[in-house]
């Protein structure tokens, strides 16, 4: 008697399914992307033929230079594909939101003559002067954005401690060096105490961006120059960024602290790991709250450097008083504040969390990726401690 014979048919690979899963996806957001301002700028006002014909092209060519451009850029390290790339998602970002409003707009002037070149116009106007203005405010140095915090456990000997935060400066494909000598040199103009980089160095290696970092070496602090790591560190060989902060003559926070006195009062300055730390794979790398406050007087009063806004929870778990942050950019380019909020608990400003525990999240020294900053300005931040 024969046995049954079975037979089972190969499964597709899960592996495959998803690549093609995210293909398909990463397909349409390019089209919708794409599609809204070319819709909206270009067909539906029915331009003479060869205006549409020339513009589609450029749409054409810039769609397909986008996604070029971010895997040569990201993927492979080439800073000018980088910077076509990033700049390309910018402008599109910045269109595809405003063909929207445009849209709006359209449909209000429903059955006036001409309302679709009337809606076309008004978008690409507002994109143009958006454009240039944003560009405008990535690129200057920031200005200072000055917040008094009072700590009611801080001893009057520290009262009015000024520590100035600066944070996600993302050196990168475009070369920020003259910039970063400018934010060095404001830093300093507010005679500070305290020097705080909270994360987000750079896009890139530390050897990569050596002249763009040499002026935080110049950055003066009566008692401390303090840094912490962000996630981009651990894109960007973090261990490099790390000998290259010591070498600048920073202190490095690993889920450490340091304790600065004046006048019989003391300030415990702690730091925690990037929240993605422990996913890099460098050993003894993730926030550790426990070993960062490991031998500090629980009488004294913390100030916490924890790059993620979301990294606010083990502050107040901790009793911490001041943490400060960066990683949101304040949205960097309006509306993608609230897809940040969907992330992260604050956007930007002091807030309170608990009884004890204050947040500041900082709008953010550089930007990141596209260079444009809309409704979000940049900030090199001034606090100035207050006793309770």
């Amino acid at each position: 008697m024969l046995g049954r014979v079975t037979t089972t048919e190969a499964r597709p690979r899960p592996r495959r399914g998803r690549a093609v899963r995210t293909g398909v996806t990463i397909a349409a957001v390019l089209l919708l992307l794409f599609g809204v301002p070319w819709w909206t700028l270009v067909l539906a006002p029915a331009w003479p033929l060869p205006v549409t014909v020339a513009a589609t092209a450029v749409f054409l060519v810039a769609l397909l230079a986008f996604p070029a451009g971010m895997f040569l850029g990201h993927a492979r390290g080439n800073d000018t594909a980088s910077t076509i790339g990033d700049t390309i998602l910018g402008l599109v970002w910045i269109a595809f939101v405003w063909s929207i409003i445009g849209n709006v707009l359209r449909l209000a002037l429903l059955g006036v003559d001409g309302a679709a070149r009337i809606a076309a116009a008004a978008v690409a106007v507002v994109v143009v002067v958006l454009a240039l203005w944003g560009h405008y405010e990535a690129m200057r140095v920031p200005r200072v954005r000055e917040v008094e915090v009072r700590l009611p456990r801080l001893g009057a000997g520290l009262d009015g401690l000024r520590v100035v935060q600066i944070t996600d400066t993302h050196y990168g494909p475009i070369d920020r060096a003259r910039w970063s000598r400018g934010v060095t040199e404001a830093v300093n103009a507010l005679d500070p105490d305290v020097v705080c980089h909270t994360g987000d160095i750079a896009d890139g290696t530390a050897d990569q961006r050596t002249e763009q970092s040499a002026p935080l070496g110049d950055i003066r602090a009566t008692m401390a120059r303090v840094y912490v790591t962000g996630n981009h560190e651990y894109y960007s060989g973090a261990l490099g960024w790390l000998d290259r902060m010591r070498t600048l003559g920073w202190e490095i926070l690993h889920n450490q602290h340091v304790v600065v006195t004046r006048d019989g009062a003391s300030l415990v300055i702690a730091g925690v790991d990037d929240r993605t730390a422990e996913f890099s794979g460098i050993e003894d790398h993730h926030a550790d709250h426990e070993a960062a406050l490991a031998g500090a007087d629980p009488a004294l009063p913390v100030l916490l450097l924890a790059h993620q806004p979301k990294q606010i929870d083990g502050a107040v778990a901790h009793g911490i008083d001041l943490q400060l942050s960066g990683h949101t950019h304040g949205g960097q380019i309006w509306p993608f504040h609230y897809l940040v909020r969907t992330d992260q608990p604050v956007l930007q400003g002091l807030s309170r969390h608990g009884e004890r525990t204050q947040l500041y999240t900082s709008r953010g020294t550089g930007f990141w990726g596209p260079p444009f900053r809309v409704f979000a300005p940049s900030e090199i931040t001034l606090l100035t401690l207050r006793a309770g």
